[in-house]
């Protein structure tokens, strides 16, 4: 509440985009400015002033060396109506034109020294004078930091449901007043919003507004000016507790922010509108940094509402998208709870940096050590508070994540401070970024409660029957594991690298395996022909250097011995806990099976390890799910005994490793995977695309599903894929799903038809 102020300045805006409601929301630069002087005390009004600004286009061709012109008539030369017409060449102009001459008639009225502006909504202020402003960076006079809504001192004595169904023509019409309407205009036809209005109108507009200030401080109404709107001239920085209420419609969401955009630019984008105290929260990715996404809170709905009239307004170069958001939302990002950090943030006026990347040992004297100026340097930036004024981010446990937040008493000293941004501290060079208060609440969050990664969904292998996975206990450990292997290595680069111990290679026998892109992942198992000769490779070849013939990358390699039970269940996604391998007591500290370096491609654990789940599906749905393969998945059919490495309950699961031909080194070793001659179930058909234009054709086909049990007569080759049909029926195709076979060089895969 404040006393009634001796003049009021009916104010009125025309842009050259849209009018009415949509006023200011196409980003249109202001073109015409009227306005009219009321004195309270005597209620008289004074003469209408209008302000053209028409930019000097010979400007951009030749330099001026006077002063924008300023052009005054008593007369107006395009018949608006106006008293007084002046003409601005700029924006910045024209508003210290308006404040001159207002200042002018006001002195020389000699009534009073008070002053407020009086316009019909918000809009004419908040949408239209202040965001051109900003984009400007021009400073508005202080006259435009209040002014009076005619509309809600209007509704004090006519109630109205709704503000903006409010014109100035239905107030009038409201008060019984005679109206002098333009013979163009009529105003009881719905007004296109788009459309621009003339500079009649808005003087006509004016003169309206005018009578209704008369009119409503006159009796029976006398009515008292007192309730002013106010625009925030600042953004204030503030803490939010996870336990503060928070209005869903005073919130929105913004996208599209440059990732190095402050909540001082966020508010300077919003300028006109009142946001709430911290009320701007830059959002974080999953790895704590910018996403480009801004929450903002506003003091009341219809401010909030006026945001969403910004959508896709700019920020620079970049449109920025404006869309509605909820309290909750808001919370999560703004929402603290530590009493630590509300202390930390409760000092008035500072400016954040964040520091990342901080040693571990880091210590509060380091910091201030890495901010206090060097020899011969005469720039200082000395943390406000000192020791007080650093806050370092930890670990629920108490470890440190190499973030802190530091506190400067003002831009200036910020500024010299991010200028030491991937300097060294210690061995390591620190990045150095402007923070806001609800970043800081949200990086304590994220580092206290939450991971910064979220947890993988629940595996589907629960919808499948429940199969035991897990190999037979054994102990002779006859294969090797080579890990780190170059990705371009090929069976050969293997070979050169194994030396001597090739000849102990088992037919089949080098297993490389995929990760979950298709590509190699640098490790692969081999078999061996006895244990002793997997110990000495692998005592002879550990951390020797192998190269690619097909790359120039060469890498040490670390050479392991293990089992086949073991090799077995990390190719097939499985890992080696002791919680999963049962009566696996055996110490296998040294072995180098780590957890299973591939994914996979279909059905992918997170922990990579198979427990018992229990079956969702039964045996008839699954059979009428799946009626080509349906029981073949509930009742998967033995391999030839002898091959413990390969198990029979295991074969649905093939698909988790990739197997590579047998080197040259082996034998051909034809029936390598035999079929019981038992079978008579129908063949199938199989899809290999990938093949290479300069392929010898079935020959190499045949080499490439050599044991396989597939006739050259079944094969047939359709525009570089092929399609062939096995004999061997719906297991031995399971056995080849996911095949990557190589003749030519050029990777296949397999698909089952």
């Amino acid at each position: 509440m404040t006393a009634q102020v001796d003049y009021l300045v009916v104010f009125f805006t025309a842009t050259s985009g849209a009018s009415g409601e949509l006023l200011g929301s196409d980003e249109k630069e202001l073109v015409q400015l009227v306005w009219q002087l009321v004195d309270v005390k005597n209620k008289q009004m004074g003469k209408v002033n209008e302000i053209l600004i028409k930019p000097d286009l010979s400007e951009l061709t030749e330099k001026k060396e006077e002063a924008d012109v300023v052009e005054e008539s008593v007369e107006e030369e395009n018949g608006s109506g106006a008293d007084n017409v002046s003409t601005a060449s700029s924006f910045e102009t024209a508003l210290n034109l308006f404040n001159l001459e207002l200042s002018n008639e006001v002195n020389s009225a000699g009534a009073g020294t008070s002053v407020c502006l009086c316009t019909d909504g918000q809009l004419h202020i908040r949408q239209v004078i202040h965001p051109e402003a900003a984009s400007k960076n021009i400073l508005v006079p202080d006259c435009f930091y209040s002014f009076f809504d005619l509309r809600k001192e209007f509704k004090m004595h006519f109630p109205s449901p709704d503000l903006k169904a409010l014109n100035v023509h239905i107030m009038a019409e409201s008060l019984s007043m005679p109206v002098d309407v333009p013979p163009m205009w009529d105003p009881s036809s719905t007004l296109d919003p788009s459309a621009i209005l003339t500079a009649e109108i808005a003087v006509q507009q004016v003169q309206i507004m005018g009578s209704i200030v008369l009119a409503l401080l006159s009796e029976p109404y006398s009515h008292t000016f007192t309730n002013q709107e106010r625009v925030s001239e600042k953004f204030e920085n503030g803490t939010c507790s996870k336990m503060e209420k928070v209005c869903d419609n005073s919130v929105i969401r913004a996208r599209g922010l440059p990732w190095q955009s402050s909540d001082q630019d966020i508010a300077r984008f919003f300028r006109g509108l009142n946001i709430a105290k911290g009320g701007a929260a830059l959002c974080l990715n999953a790895q704590g940094r910018r996403n480009g996404e801004a929450l903002v809170r506003f003091d009341s709905e219809e401010h909030r509402d006026l945001a969403l009239q910004r959508h896709k307004h700019h920020m620079g170069n970049r449109y920025i998208e404006v869309y509605k958001a909820s309290g909750e939302d808001f919370l999560k990002i703004a929402g603290g709870t530590s009493n630590e950090v509300a202390t930390f943030l409760s000092r008035e006026d500072q400016i954040i940096v964040r520091m990342r990347g901080l040693p571990f040992i880091a210590t509060h004297e380091q910091v201030l050590a890495f901010f206090s100026p060097g020899d011969g340097l005469k720039e200082t930036c000395p943390v406000s508070g000192g020791v007080d004024g650093i806050l370092f981010v930890r670990y629920p446990d108490g470890r440190p994540t190499g973030d802190a937040f530091v506190l400067f008493a003002c831009e200036e000293h910020a500024q010299c401070a991010l200028r030491k941004h991937k300097e060294i501290l210690g061995r390591r060079y620190i990045e150095l970024f402007k923070s806001t208060a609800a970043e800081v609440q949200q990086v304590l969050n994220r580092y206290s409660s939450a991971p910064l990664i979220a947890v993988a969904p629940a595996p589907l292998v629960s919808m499948l029957p429940t199969v035991s996975l897990l190999p037979p206990p054994g102990g002779l450990r006859d294969c090797l594991r080579l890990r780190g292997l170059p990705y371009t290595a090929s069976i050969e680069d293997i070979l050169t690298f194994l030396g001597e111990f090739t000849q102990d290679i088992r037919p089949h026998g080098v297993h490389m395996v995929l990760n979950q892109q298709g590509r190699p992942s640098g490790d692969c198992f081999i078999q061996m022909t006895s244990a002793e000769r997997a110990i000495q490779a692998s005592q002879r070849l550990h951390k020797h250097v192998m190269s690619s013939q097909r790359g120039a990358s060469s890498r040490y390699v670390e050479v392991f011995p293990c089992s086949a039970e073991e090799m077995g269940l990390v190719l097939m996604g499985g890992s080696l806990s002791h919680s999963h391998t049962h009566t696996h007591t055996r110490n296998r500290s040294g072995t180098g099976l780590s957890p299973p370096p591939c994914k996979s491609r279909r059905l992918s654990p997170p922990s990579y390890s198979f427990g018992h789940a229990q079956p969702v599906m039964s045996s008839e749905a699954a059979a009428a799910l799946y009626p080509q393969i349906g029981q073949m998945l509930l009742a998967p059919r033995p391999l030839h005994p002898g091959h413990a490495y390969y198990p029979a309950s295991a074969q649905l699961y093939m698909n988790y490793a990739a197997y590579y031909p047998s080197p040259p080194g082996s034998p051909t070793a034809l029936g390598f995977y035999p079929t019981p001659s038992s079978l008579s179930s129908q063949g199938g058909l199989m899809r290999m695309p990938g093949l290479t234009y300069n392929s010898n054709g079935v020959k190499d086909l045949i080499n490439a599903v050599q044991g396989y049990q597939s006739p050259a007569e079944s094969m047939s080759l359709l525009s570089s894929s092929l399609i062939g049909q096995s004999s061997g029926g719906e297991a031995s195709l399971m056995s080849l799903s996911g095949l990557m076979a190589k003749p030519g060089g050029q990777y296949l895969d397999l698909t089952l038809l």
